[in-house]
């Protein structure tokens, strides 16, 4: 419990206090206050109201002025006494309200009790409302109640904590002390209302569908898993609800949303956290065009329901407190209202180093083009790259794919030549393991283009191999009827047109089994009740997930996924090595 001697020793002086303030005939720990006004409703009825109205004027001598009593409670969050009298500031519900406590006013037993206070308490007063000689809304208190003794110091005053990581910690403490924290998680659950108005508005039905499932289905993840003793059988925190969302439409529930917490065994990043919230929706009778446009207006309604404005903010203030706007690279405002469309390898062309040979659309056509392609150009590279600066940089090897993303980052590849080389590597080792185009032309862009995507877009058209349970294109049955969007430099949402055949799903299935049994511990499971499912016939549809966390990101101008979420997971303070 304590972090210190100090704590310690802090905690029994105020356990003295605590005493001290029940002999005054305080309850230690009320059960309850009866307030008339919060201290936002206080703000809102009376913020406006001049000096003249609440204090009365010269003129009006010997005439009291209309008293506007009430009752608040709140905690202090700064307090001073200077002998019969004393100021404090209460907080309650994001806002602050300065109290004003005399000893004439409130009696002996009521100033001993002020003089006891601490920063962080609880308390209630009663009074009337005026304004100091500086202007400042204040209650003039004229009875005061003991509702809760903080027994530990407040960080830094109004400053909040400033170790960041003890922010995540003690979130309960840095909702208190840092009012920008707490504005984060109002926004998001305006987010979340906006989210749901929208959807009910368009006839869509919210529900709920297991977070315990006995196939981890509906995303390429690694599960958690846990173990039901009653029925003795392992089960998996889902990864996504698709798979039981889409059983729904199967069962004539045509446009179905929910808002669910997902799990995921994998890493920690500023953009992922293990436990996250998404929006899955699907919608019978579309496909993916149809969500293209469905996401731009959900995007822009929910910008403006919570800021009122589709420019994204910055996440700073200027000296009035007016959001500075985001801007991209090229210093252009980020609006949420200029979208741009592009299919993968139109993003990877628009998006190849400038330096290097242009990419055209022939590189695209079969495995072994990509591979002379690449081959020519990483040659090409390294001969116009001083082999000593070269030999200082150290790569891990690349024996899959995780060595590589977790030694380069996309932003290297810009800033560092060296790191093409490396890019190169991941994308030919793919292509010489399993001749898979879909699966290197998908890291090119991973590598090349998605950082870059800062502006609202729309990347469409995927590879079959990277997409088991989308509807294949038509006329190319190499991509499939598949859209992300990104915005800020990361992606924010996922969506497709539907795969409805049973029997090309089933195959799909037993693909992934193959690169399972392979050593891809992410590839899909078979799921053959969810095969069965589409056999009683699954109308088209176009469904979609889009993450909550990321978009709350930006939208607040949050630059970490743990600033938006109240309690992210973290490493144990003290862990045995």
């Amino acid at each position: 419990m304590f972090d210190s001697e100090f704590e310690r020793n802090l905690f029994a002086l105020r356990q003295e206090k605590l005493k001290a303030i029940t002999e005054l005939g305080q309850s230690a720990y009320p059960n309850q206050y009866a307030a008339t006004h919060t201290i936002p409703e206080v703000r809102a009825k009376w913020g406006e109201t001049p000096a003249e109205v609440l204090n009365g004027t010269p003129e009006s001598e010997g005439v009291a002025p209309e008293r506007h009593e009430v009752s608040i409670a709140g905690r202090i969050m700064a307090i001073r006494a200077q002998g019969k009298a004393g100021f404090a500031t209460l907080q309650q519900g994001g806002e602050r309200l300065q109290i004003y406590v005399r000893l004439d006013a409130v009696g002996e037993q009521g100033f001993a009790l002020y003089k006891l206070l601490d920063m962080g308490d609880h308390i209630g007063v009663t009074g009337y409302l005026f304004r100091t000689r500086t202007g400042e809304l204040t209650v003039h208190v004229e009875t005061l109640t003991f509702l809760s003794k903080a027994m530990l110091a407040l960080p830094e005053k109004f400053h909040g904590l400033s170790d960041v990581e003890l922010r995540y910690r003690q979130r309960y403490v840095d909702l208190f002390t840092n009012l920008d924290a707490r504005q984060v998680f109002v926004k998001r659950a305006k987010i979340l209302k906006a989210v749901r108005s929208f959807f009910d508005a368009r006839g869509y039905l919210e529900v709920e569908t297991p977070m315990m499932q006995p196939i981890a289905g509906g995303a390429a993840a690694r599960p958690f898993k846990t173990h039901h003793n009653a029925l003795n059988v392992d089960l998996f925190l889902r990864i996504a609800p698709e798979l039981y969302l889409k059983r729904l439409v199967v069962g004539g529930l045509d446009r179905v949303y929910e808002i669910n917490r997902n799990f995921r065994n994998e890493g920690v990043s500023t953009q992922h956290n293990p436990e996250f919230t998404m929006l899955e929706f699907y919608q019978a009778y579309a496909d993916y065009h149809d969500l293209m446009d469905l996401t731009e207006e959900l995007i822009k309604h929910v910008a403006i329901e919570v800021n009122g404005t589709t420019i994204l903010p910055s996440g700073e203030q200027d000296e009035n407190g007016n959001d500075i706007p985001r801007v991209d690279p090229q210093g252009k405002i980020i609006d949420l209202t200029n979208w741009q469309r592009l299919t993968m390898i139109e993003a990877i062309q628009q998006y190849w180093p400038p330096h290097l040979p242009m990419i055209g659309d022939e590189v695209f056509d079969d495995a072994v083009s990509l591979r002379l392609f690449l081959e020519g150009v990483k040659s090409l590279h390294q001969s116009k790259t001083p082999k000593a600066r070269i030999e200082n940089v150290e790569f891990r090897e690349l024996s899959e794919e995780e060595a590589y993303r977790s030694s380069v980052t996309p932003q290297e590849i810009s800033d560092h030549p060296f790191t093409l080389t490396a890019l190169f590597d991941l994308v030919l080792y793919r292509l010489n393991q399993s001749d898979s185009l879909g699966k290197a032309i998908y890291s090119l862009f991973e590598a090349v283009a998605e950082h870059n995507l800062f502006q609202p877009t729309i990347i469409y058209d995927y590879p079959t191999e990277v997409s088991p349970l989308s509807k294949a294109k038509p006329d190319d049955p190499a991509h499939v009827e598949r859209f992300e969007f990104f915005i800020g430099g990361f992606e924010i949402g996922n969506a497709f047109s539907e795969l409805n055949d049973p029997i090309e799903q089933k195959k799909r299935f037993e693909d992934q089994l193959t690169q399972r049994a392979g050593g891809d511990d992410e590839a899909h499971q078979m799921d053959e009740d969810y095969v069965r499912a589409l056999a009683y016939g699954l109308p088209p549809t176009g469904g979609e997930g889009i993450g909550i966390d990321r978009l709350t990101m930006l939208l607040t101008g949050s630059k970490s996924i743990r600033d938006v979420i109240l309690f992210p997971l973290m490493r144990p303070e003290h862990q045995d090595s």
